[in-house]
């Protein structure tokens, strides 16, 4: 990890304990080769709490107004930033997560593409379809819960909410999966993804 990127991690740890965060499930987290993370999106705090979830650098997408921030938006490249043109489909930050991907990197990714406003999730967008299509890299299934309630889109945040991931085992992809018309099977892709993220249970106060 680079400097920039560790003291970022450890910032993230910092916040996450004034959110009682907890994760479960780290040992499906693969730590050699490349492969995304697929999470629900909910809040701000979704992207640092889900690298705390990995003992391997990540790379993340942002919607690149973020990054006219002062200070922080200098800093977001450090930290493994994509920008993303939320307006369209940005085509140049999904050929980089393939090219990060192929080189054997990891990179988070939204399906729902924006955050939830209600809590209920949002339709899957076709961009991690693509991705899984033109790499077949596995993909590891996440969850968190509690995120919005901690902050929520357009609001302040609120501290020691409880926020937690739970993370699946990494679902993997064959040529059989490709098989139709290319928009209908990154959909389908997409939407497979997301119904197994949908499908993952909150266990905090289940064990440990």
């Amino acid at each position: 990890m680079g400097l920039t990127y560790t003291v970022g991690y450890k910032l993230s740890r910092i916040v996450a304990a004034a959110f009682r965060y907890r994760a479960y499930g780290r040992e499906h987290i693969l730590e050699q080769g490349g492969c995304l993370l697929a999470m629900n999106h909910e809040s701000y705090l979704d992207p640092p709490f889900a690298g705390l979830c990995s003992r391997r650098p990540i790379h993340y997408l942002a919607r690149k107004s973020l990054l006219d921030w002062p200070v922080i938006g200098s800093l977001l490249p450090r930290v493994n930033v994509i920008p993303v043109d939320q307006d369209r489909v940005d085509a140049n930050a999904l050929k980089i997560v393939i090219k990060l991907v192929r080189a054997g990197e990891c990179s988070l990714i939204f399906p729902e593409g924006s955050r939830t406003e209600d809590g209920a999730f949002l339709p899957a967008l076709p961009g991690i379809g693509l991705i899984i299509a033109k790499t077949l890299c596995p993909v590891v299934p996440m969850r968190i819960f509690g995120a919005r309630a901690a902050f929520p889109r357009g609001g302040r945040p609120h501290l020691f909410k409880e926020i937690t991931i739970v993370i699946g085992a990494p679902m993997r992809f064959t040529e059989a999966d490709l098989v139709g018309a290319k928009r209908e099977v990154y959909q389908r892709l997409s939407d497979r993804v997301m119904a197994r993220i949908a499908a993952i249970e909150n266990v905090r106060g289940k064990s440990g």
